[in-house]
């Protein structure tokens, strides 16, 4: 392979580019917990430098010794639903919101025991042949449809306790994701490697001057404080946790599998099936790790976001080493509460808009892998029931699961882990000759 040595100002500014987008895949779902657990602003703060570290930290872990690719380790859609659902749960059952937070640290080191069991042992591999192709991108799909929601709500500034559009908040996110999409598909050079970068600081700078920055707080920000141990209180121990974090495990090696296939398709590497064993074992083992130090500093559990994928592809960032400048960025700047103040204030409405257009990239790897093999009736028969069923799961209420037994409110109540199971029970259950190969058959 030739290649060409790497400028600093160029590794720089993609080190740049990589740690805005870890920063603003991070900002917007600790504010989101914050609101559903009615914390104050200090507990919300205190939060998000716990989650900057443990985003950062997993990141690099995961890049040095997991998988070993640019992949960001971030807070998802499925845990948002466990932590939102449990909140309901706890709360019908006579449990204070303390209480839940509690109970969710335990369910985070009891999840992160159970994955790096399974990465260690290599019980990883012994599933993988179940996440085909198909697998895959109907998990793509119902990704993009669970968070796509989340990122057009933070766009139209819905996310503040509105009800109503803000106006001037959408126009300056729609503005920011045709000037992100418009430099990554007509821009050269260093205007589409750094898209969404060049995006999000004029999107920026437009809010600043038309609606204004946040207001500072009035309580006083220590200078240097290091991230705390069970912020939450100590974890309180409950059986029913245990079948909650044994399938939520399960389904987080579904989100590794596919996150390191969008990004290795991305990248156009290819590996063998006893390299790509080898990559989803010590994947889900770290994966473990980084769920278990989500518990320990209370923070909110992580897995290989898929739309690493999309920021790649739209960048044309592909190497790794400013992806780990990075994340070592994203833990320093955690240990300071004035910066993470800062860099925290970004927009909701411009970040949502940057995270919106990275994700119109992963509907094309969605595409791609159901297209991988001919859409026959029984691949458009499984693909349809999981997909409505599963998209249909995330616009029921969840007082509409309040009489059945709390695991089945919390398995139930999240429309990602109902089409996964689905699509996988499906195609287990269907089968025809020698169809379903393995992901890394290509």
């Amino acid at each position: 392979m030739n290649r060409r040595p790497t400028s600093w100002a160029t590794t720089t500014m993609e080190t740049f580019q990589w740690f805005v987008f870890l920063l603003a895949s991070s900002v917007a779902l600790p504010i989101v917990i914050g609101s559903i657990f009615q914390l104050s602003f200090t507990e919300v703060a205190g939060l998000m430098q716990r989650t900057f570290f443990v985003v950062g930290l997993a990141s690099l872990l995961q890049g040095l010794f997991g998988h070993r690719l640019p992949i960001m380790e971030g807070p998802a859609g499925i845990w948002v639903s466990i932590f939102s659902v449990m909140a309901v749960t706890g709360l019908h059952s006579g449990s204070s919101y303390a209480d839940t937070l509690r109970s969710l640290e335990t369910t985070m080191l009891m999840t992160g025991l159970f994955l790096f069991l399974f990465g260690m042992f290599k019980i990883s591999q012994k599933i993988l042949p179940i996440f085909t192709p198909l697998v895959t991108g109907n998990f793509f799909l119902l990704l993009t449809v669970q968070l796509s929601g989340t990122f057009l709500k933070g766009m139209l500034g819905l996310q503040s306790g509105s009800s109503m559009i803000q106006l001037t908040d959408a126009l300056l996110a729609f503005i920011t994701f045709v000037i992100v999409l418009g430099l990554s598909q007509f821009g050269r050079g260093w205007l589409r490697n750094y898209a969404v970068f060049i995006g999000i600081i004029i999107g920026w700078i437009a809010y600043a001057l038309l609606i204004g920055g946040q207001s500072a707080s009035s309580e006083r920000i220590l200078l240097f404080s290091f991230p705390e141990w069970f912020a939450f209180g100590r974890p309180t121990f409950d059986l029913s946790v245990i079948p909650i974090a044994f399938i939520t495990a399960i389904i987080s090696i579904s989100n590794i599998v596919a996150s390191i296939v969008a990004v290795s398709q991305t990248l156009g590497v290819e590996y063998d099936d006893q390299s790509q064993s080898k990559q989803v074992n010590q994947g889900t083992m770290i994966s473990g790790l980084n769920n278990g130090l989500a518990g320990l500093f209370a923070a909110i559990a992580n897995v290989p976001l898929a739309t690493s994928a999309g920021f790649i592809a739209l960048t044309g960032q592909k190497r790794k080493r400013p992806f780990i400048f990075a994340t070592i960025l994203l833990i320093f700047i955690a240990f300071f509460p004035p910066i993470v103040s800062f860099v925290s204030s970004i927009p909701s409405p411009i970040a949502n808009a940057a995270l919106m257009a990275s994700f119109i990239q992963l509907v094309g790897l969605a595409i791609h892998n159901l297209s991988l093999a001919p859409l026959d009736s029984r691949k458009i028969m499984i693909v349809g029931v999981s997909y409505l069923i599963g998209m249909g799961a995330m616009f029921l209420p969840t007082d509409a699961f309040a009489n059945l037994p709390s695991i089945a409110q919390n398995l139930l109540s999240n429309g990602l882990l109902v089409g996964t199971g689905l699509v996988i029970l499906l195609e287990q259950l269907w089968r025809v000759g020698k169809e379903g190969a393995r992901v890394g058959k290509r």
